[in-house]
């Protein structure tokens, strides 16, 4: 593990990093940090604790630790988990984290580079000298960091300097960040000083869906996550997803993803259980 306490950046600077493979049941916390945390994990599983909702995750999945937020995780007793994870600060953390996707409201995450990330923090690693130069590898392999999981964020935009690009990634930060809301179109279009037409018209140039598609598409997309990672209701994970009524959630699920919610969380289950059980046949 590293550790770093001399720090010459303040928008966004590492205060610690590190790799471990977990014993079985090995635990951390109820606690609260000082700093934002991000665990990602490459191999085996465990649950995350944060606030009323618990979130069962597994390889390829991350969790995100906000400052003097109690939160608990433990690695599973049959299959603990390997991860990393980078602790870090700065007055614009926050911001770059919800611009990613990350946040409070969305502690968890997916991420398809998980070699990547590993590789970005054992380099991280070996600078354990703290000299000038150190520092500023660090920092840039810390926004390397940054610059991967936005890479493989589940909504890309292809970005330009255009006045109309500008437009559709402030639209799509809106939707992001109020998903969960009774968000309109009307309302999106007004937090970026456009009318409802012209905002159509963008999104259909740019990422080849309307407005309305597009926050459909990410409401569910966050509802597939609460139903694979938590035990919560369909009820609730519909209401945490912007909609009042489950019933209107779970057809527009339906019509996305082909089956019902309750159908889809039960099928994840059969393949977990499934490939828990293919890989205990390997096991000596």
């Amino acid at each position: 593990m590293l550790e770093l306490t001399d720090r010459r950046f303040s928008e966004l600077y590492l205060c610690f990093c590190g790799y471990a493979h977990c014993s079985p049941g090995h635990d951390m916390g109820p606690a609260v940090r000082p700093n934002y945390i991000i665990h990602y994990i490459l191999s085996g599983k465990g649950v995350y604790q944060v606030g009323e909702t618990t979130y069962y995750l597994e390889a390829g999945q991350g969790f995100l630790i906000e400052p003097e937020i109690q939160t608990y995780y433990r690695a599973d007793e049959e299959e603990p988990w390997t991860y990393l994870w980078i602790g870090f600060g700065g007055k614009q953390a926050g911001t770059y984290l919800s611009g990613i996707g990350i946040d409070g409201r969305r502690p968890v995450f997916q991420c398809d580079k998980g070699e990547e990330l590993k590789d970005t923090v054992l380099k991280m690693l070996k600078h354990n000298v703290c000299t000038q130069t150190d520092q500023f590898c660090i920092q840039s392999l810390l926004y390397r960091f940054f610059a991967i999981l936005s890479e493989d964020s589940r909504v890309q935009l292809k970005m330009t300097q255009s006045e109309k690009n500008y437009y559709v990634e402030r639209a799509v930060e809106y939707i992001q960040n109020n998903y969960f809301n009774k968000i309109q179109i009307q309302d999106i279009a007004a937090y970026v000083c456009i009318n409802r037409s012209y905002l159509y018209t963008l999104f259909l140039e740019y990422l080849n869906v309307s407005p309305k598609e597009y926050l459909t598409n990410y409401r569910i997309t966050r509802g597939t996550e609460l139903l694979t990672t938590t035990r919560l209701s369909i009820k609730t994970i519909a209401r945490s997803c912007g909609y009042e009524d489950a019933l209107v959630f779970s057809k527009n699920f339906k019509a996305i993803q082909g089956m019902s919610p309750a159908a889809y969380r039960k099928e994840v289950g059969q393949r977990r259980r499934q490939k828990l059980s293919e890989n205990s046949q390997w096991t000596i």
